[in-house]
């Protein structure tokens, strides 16, 4: 179980929390670039770590991330006109550009400097790969980019979506780095999911349901380890890597692309899960690119013109109990991202962790929650820098691989779980 405190101090990402200070030293995704497709698209809306703000891209093609509403008398610039290099409020014609400075009050007489002294909070906004990111926290401290391998690889070997999840963030990633519900809860999947099933590692999964865990610190992070029964005599470990605070990858498959996700608080009740796949030594083939559209792999189904997945709890996730009954799917819900959102946001928007009961299966979250804590108090009291905040710490792979039983996980697989560009990713 979790004191209440540390609950409260690990799931709080609003300004001046400890948890929300964390979030702002680093750059993160904000949204997708198919969101601004174009030079002068209309205005989105975006809410992260409880602000709200709109993003936009001008008619030359600059990114901005600013306050949602008019410093005039607040009316939202989601509705405003993106026209010659800024976004106007159509209320009254006060126009920002893409770093929230005021550019015209047209009711001020042509001399007057009044403009020049409003200005709306604004944050950088860059594009890299299918994201578009922003850093939130002090302009001084701001850190290089991020260097993600899934974001830097060719177009055609890369693909992002986002879905909304209505819970706090921490039970979302909380997911993303517990390898032990994948017997059970994802059995259906490694079986038919075409951006899973046929891999040999499969069926180590499915036959061994007590994995072993161990957790080894990384520069960024954490590397999870899970251990099954493989052949007579060696073990089959299934390696995953966490990047500080929230970057996760899914250890690989036979040669299907690599999984994971970014998992970006909204407020403290809701987040966004970015998920990626991506081959970092050839295309995606049009047939795994069209899965996921589909929301096969950790992807979802959403409902068009939205990020909302059309199985939600409002439809109760379009739960089928007689496919459950038949083991098509374990918990009767289909679709590899809905079984695991559909079960965190049934724990409620921020779950109740003073009445959870763990056991060592759970070490890799234990160890991250004290990681995160940490961080967050060294940042609050001494100004530490935490982790992941440099980019040398985001090449990290997640690995798959068959060892010896007397080897040591991380020993053995430290050249795997480590970028080679044109290289191959090590899975079964």
């Amino acid at each position: 179980m979790l004191r209440r405190e540390i609950n409260e101090l690990l799931t709080q990402t609003g300004p001046g929390t400890p948890m929300g200070e964390l979030f702002r030293q680093y750059w993160f995704p904000a949204c997708l670039a198919e969101e601004l497709p174009e030079d002068g698209a209309p205005p989105v809306r975006l809410k992260l770590l409880g602000e709200r703000m709109v993003a936009f891209r001008d008619s030359y093609g600059r990114y901005g991330l600013i306050d949602e509403f008019c410093a005039h008398r607040g009316a939202s610039l989601w509705f405003g006109r993106n026209e010659d290099g800024g976004l106007r409020c159509p209320y009254h014609g006060w126009k920002y550009d893409t770093t929230g400075q005021c550019t015209e009050v047209p009711s001020e007489a042509d001399n007057s400097s009044f403009a020049e002294n409003v200005k709306l909070t604004a944050y950088p906004l860059v594009k890299i790969g299918d994201i578009l990111w922003t850093y939130m926290g002090d302009p001084a401290t701001q850190p290089l980019l991020p260097e993600y391998e899934f974001a830097l690889v060719p177009p055609e070997q890369t693909y992002t979506s986002k879905r909304w999840q209505q819970s706090n963030w921490l039970q979302a990633f909380e997911g993303g780095i517990d390898s032990s519900h994948v017997t059970f809860l994802h059995s259906g999947g490694l079986k038919s999911d075409p951006l899973f099933k046929g891999a040999k590692g499969n069926q180590y999964n499915l036959n061994d349901t007590k994995p072993f865990f161990e957790v080894a610190d990384s520069d960024g992070g954490l590397f999870v380890g899970a251990r099954r029964n493989a052949e007579e005599g060696q073990y089959y470990w299934r390696i995953t890597p966490w990047v500080m605070p929230n970057f996760t990858m899914v250890p690989p498959r036979g040669d299907h692309p690599i999984h994971g996700h970014f998992w970006v608080p909204i407020d403290d009740e809701n987040c966004w899960a970015y998920s990626f796949d991506y081959h970092p030594v050839r295309a995606l083939t049009p047939e795994e690119r069209q899965a996921m559209i589909d929301g096969h792999g950790v992807h979802s189904e959403n409902i068009p013109g939205t990020y909302r997945p059309v199985a939600n709890m409002d439809n109760d996730y379009l739960m089928d109990r007689e496919a459950q009954k038949r083991g098509d799917y374990y918990s009767g819900i289909k679709g590899i991202a809905i079984q695991d959102s559909s079960l965190q946001e049934s724990m409620g928007p921020i779950v109740d962790r003073t009445k959870e009961r763990l056991v060592p299966a759970d070490s890799g979250i234990i160890k991250a929650r004290q990681k995160l804590r940490k961080a967050a108090i060294a940042l609050r009291d001494q100004g530490v820098t935490p982790p992941g905040v440099d980019p040398a710490h985001h090449h990290v792979r997640s690995a798959a691989i068959v060892l010896p039983q007397a080897e040591a996980f991380l020993d053995a697989a430290r050249d795997d779980v480590r970028v080679k560009p044109g290289m191959p990713v090590a899975s079964v």
